[in-house]
């Protein structure tokens, strides 16, 4: 297969994210004896503080994936619900065929935060608070910037 990333392999375990902090985080929670779903929440926790534009507590986690316990892979929807206003006839008595594509009207209620919990409370091994623990320490003490 042709690609133009090289090829990765671990026998330990590996974290992948859009920032090397998150990842770092993640690694480190492997190397203390966290499973994979601690890592995940980890590292999404602090990509929620070191790229805040583009993971947030007020975004969506949706994740695919495999829980040993289960046997079989599953469906997170960490995306929020439409608030109850959200009506189709609200949206035609405001004048819209279609439910726009930016602005506060297509909102959903955040469901980032609450995805990570669940993640963490159904297949997590830590504590909450140990999976903020870097998360916290970032927010509070700041992180290295690079310029894009």
């Amino acid at each position: 297969m042709f690609t133009t990333r090289p090829e990765l392999r671990g026998t330990f375990g590996m974290v992948a994210s859009t920032h090397w902090l998150a990842s770092a985080a993640g690694m480190s929670v492997l190397e203390r004896g966290g499973n994979a779903f601690d890592a995940a929440v980890t590292t999404g926790f602090v990509l929620q503080v070191v790229e805040p534009h583009l993971n947030g507590p007020g975004g969506e986690m949706p994740a695919v994936f495999w829980a040993e316990k289960r046997g079989q892979p599953l469906v997170l929807c960490g995306q929020g619900v439409a608030p109850a206003a959200a009506t189709i006839e609200r949206f035609r008595e405001l004048g819209h065929e279609l439910i726009p594509g930016t602005g506060v009207l297509p909102a959903c209620v955040p469901g980032a935060f609450g995805g990570w919990l669940l993640l963490l409370r159904e297949f997590g091994t830590w504590r909450l608070e140990d999976v903020l623990e870097l998360a916290i320490g970032y927010a509070e003490n700041g992180y290295p910037l690079h310029e894009r």
